[in-house]
């Protein structure tokens, strides 16, 4: 099973080169590859978060050299349940693509979104930083290609906005690894938790400017305020699958703060002290408050859905920023939600672009549309989603972290922030909801024309797909109680992490240490510095490339 842990990596790098060598004028041929490759990633998936499930940390060295001096990628629960995430949104994305006519609607669709889920799964498997800023650059290569698939103006323009944010964050970034190498001599993020738990607090000024500037990197990618600029219009002006697949792309943020802040700069350490409720929690509360305005300023449903998308990273953060395990495991759960969620409101967001005519997805007056009570009901289900009401797993999502922000001493921020932007919310999708479905006039001589050429109207196929990201919705709200407890055990092995670092550091059968003075090793240095420092044989290995260690 150890190598099924590079899979989700190498298929879809080799599928989308053979898309476009031997593909490239087919589409057909394109279509029944690339879905038949998402459907085996997704059954990867599941087989990788099955082998999680019990605690199990696995390993993979790529060409056997031991870590920290070779590449590894590492699957424990938290990995593996955000490679799933993704595998399942695949698919469906991919069918409407399919359905709606958007794939055929450009060059090297197929390839580029394979290229994409290489990126994404391969910033959630890693565990070295500096692989970690590669895969973040597959994804703004790919991400822009699709962003770009089919032209028009405003698209490109978006489009160079969005390059630009994101390359400003790259150029952070590589700042950052800089720093952290100079300081430690390592970039494998197990080696730079035992290296940073070992550095003198006094002396330690450059650790101190890296953990910052990681923060603004992953506050990037996550769309945090102030440096979400570039999310409306890029989301709004994207192709429907594209902006859909980019649903968990901000979620590729939200992980790194996650994962970087649990393992290489836990909650206990001393250097970054602050980052959290001093920094992060204002910020989130703040971009909550700024996307659930920006839903109800609006003036487009495109628009809507992505200043939606602000907000609720916003929300997700916020529980982050407790850093707590009940605050982790809250944000993991109400990230599963948001994902489907603004996944299935940007294919509904299309629908309503190809059936209204002049109006396009502006608040205008128009006829009714086609079939407009089944694409009401769907928004309606979405919104409420969206907007956190009951019975659906938005509300689920937000008690959750309603109740694991009692812990914090901005308990009563958090609670304004989340209670009232859900408020502005709901006032916000249902102020659309009226326009677009309910206030259907004749359309007048002066209505908005399209601004770029839109495709057909949705098939039977495209629709399935949406009512796929609404079932998984559904599954998520009936399933709380057993999926709860599964991000529960998540977040307590973040919180623990000396078996993932004893499992990188560690190759089977011998007994390996990080390349660092004997003399330097922590003596006590609590769960973070113990697991590395004992370097002990790992429990159980299936070969040369890899392990496997149980978290108990």
């Amino acid at each position: 099973m150890t190598h099924w842990l590079v899979l989700p990596i190498v298929l879809p790098a080799m599928l989308a080169a053979m898309l476009v060598l031997a593909a490239r004028y087919h589409l057909v041929i394109q279509r029944v590859v690339s879905v038949a490759g998402t459907v085996a990633l997704l059954g990867l998936a599941v087989g990788l978060f099955w082998q999680a499930s019990d605690g199990t940390i696995s390993l993979y060295q790529l060409g056997n050299w031991p870590a920290p001096f070779g590449i590894v990628l590492v699957a424990d629960r938290l990995s593996t349940l955000m490679v799933l995430i993704t595998c399942v949104l695949a698919p469906l994305v991919l069918l409407y693509a399919i359905g709606s006519g958007w794939d055929s609607r450009g060059r090297h669709f197929h390839p580029l979104f394979q290229f994409q889920l290489m990126g994404i799964l391969g910033a959630f498997l890693t565990g070295d930083a500096f692989n970690l800023f590669v895969f973040f650059e597959v994804l703004l290569i790919a991400s822009y290609g699709l962003m770009i698939h089919s032209g028009g103006q405003k698209r490109l323009r978006a489009g160079t906005q969005y390059v630009l944010y994101n390359l400003l964050g790259s150029t952070l970034f590589l700042f950052a690894l800089g720093t952290l190498y100079a300081e430690t001599g390592t970039l494998n993020m197990a080696d730079l938790a035992v290296r940073i738990s070992n550095l003198d607090a006094g002396n330690s000024a450059g650790i101190r400017v890296a953990a910052v500037l990681l923060l603004m990197v992953f506050a990037v990618k996550a769309a945090i305020l102030p440096l979400h600029f570039w999310l409306p219009a890029s989301y709004a002006e994207a192709p429907a699958p594209v902006a859909a697949l980019f649903a968990i792309m901000t979620k590729v943020g939200a992980y790194c703060i996650i994962r970087m802040y649990t393992l290489v700069f836990p909650p206990d350490l001393e250097l970054t002290q602050g980052l959290f409720d001093v920094w992060l929690m204002p910020a989130a509360l703040l971009t909550l408050m700024l996307g659930m305005l920006g839903v109800l300023g609006a003036k487009r449903v495109d628009r809507m859905v992505a200043f939606s998308v602000i907000g609720s990273m916003g929300m997700l953060l916020a529980s982050v920023a407790v850093f707590t395990q009940a605050g982790i495991s809250a944000a993991l759960y109400y990230a599963i939600h948001s994902t489907f969620a603004a996944a299935a409101l940007f294919l509904l967001v299309d629908v309503i672009r190809a059936r209204r005519g002049a109006a396009s997805v502006s608040f205008a007056d128009a006829p009714p549309m086609q079939g407009g009570a089944l694409v009401a009901g769907l928004f309606f289900v979405a919104a409420i989603a969206m907007t956190g009401l009951p019975p659906l797993s938005g509300f689920v999502g937000k008690l959750l972290i309603l109740d694991a922000a009692r812990s914090s001493d901005l308990m009563w921020w958090v609670w304004g922030a989340i209670l009232v932007g859900s408020l502005i919310a709901v006032v916000g999708f249902s102020r659309a909801g009226s326009v677009v479905f309910w206030k259907a006039h004749q359309a007048r001589d002066q209505d908005i024309a399209p601004e770029t050429p839109e495709p057909e109207p949705s098939t039977a196929l495209a629709m399935v797909s949406i009512g796929g990201l609404l079932a998984v919705l559904i599954a998520l709200t009936v399933a709380a109680g057993p999926v709860t407890r599964v991000l529960s055990a998540t977040s307590a092995q973040l919180f623990n992490p000396a078996p993932y670092i004893d499992v990188v550091l560690t190759t089977p059968g011998k007994k390996i240490k990080s390349d660092y003075d004997a003399a330097n090793q922590p003596k006590e240095t609590g769960a973070t510095g113990q697991g590395a420092a004992e370097s002990h044989d790992s429990k159980a290995g299936d070969d040369a490339h890899g392990s496997t260690v149980k978290d108990n």
